[in-house]
């Protein structure tokens, strides 16, 4: 079982149907919608300022989440897939985003709906990622728009085939493919 830890008064608060990987970490001030997936090794640490999640969002292996003590929260809506090894320190993630794998999100950036950072890419503070925007490179700049309706098709079927993995782990019975 995931260790979900109260503290400074805070009960992390976790939504229906959610799947946390036996060894993920979820402290204080997060609240998570339902249908989401926090995979092995994650640590969603919400000690210092608020960790909100939307719907259908899935955090992948190796990822942290934290903030700065009285200065910036994490926003994630709904539909957004967080790829392995990520870190996200006091950032907005809209709707339909994602977040390729390795990459760093700092402080008051904000990645629009439907946006795509590339894996590897570091995004540094404040920096604001428009809607359907693609962003690559340490640090990150824009490299060209995505298509709303490809980009929100494709950010779709991640977050619904994390949804679909994590049955695998609920229900012993589930063995079958998609």
């Amino acid at each position: 079982m995931a260790l979900i830890m109260p503290l400074r008064g805070f009960t992390p608060e976790i939504g229906k149907d959610c799947f946390l990987a036996e060894n993920a970490t979820v402290v204080g001030d997060v609240v998570m919608g339902d249908e989401c997936s926090v995979w092995f090794n994650t640590v969603l640490r919400g000690d210092v300022n608020s960790i909100r999640i939307g719907n259908r969002v899935n955090i992948q292996d190796g990822s942290v989440l934290h903030t700065l003590y009285k200065k910036s929260t994490i926003e994630i809506g709904n539909d957004v897939s967080i790829g392995h090894n990520v870190t996200i320190h006091g950032a907005h993630i809209h709707d339909y985003a994602l977040i390729g794998m390795g990459a760093v999100v700092m402080d008051d950036a904000e990645v629009g709906e439907g946006a795509l950072v590339a894996a590897g890419a570091v995004v540094l503070s404040k920096t604001k990622i428009g809607p359907n925007e693609m962003w690559a490179g340490a640090p990150a700049k824009f490299v060209k728009m995505m298509e709303p309706e490809k980009s929100r098709e494709l950010n779709q079927k991640i977050a619904h085939n994390y949804l679909f993995y994590s049955k695998w782990y609920t229900d012993p019975d589930n063995v079958h493919e998609e």
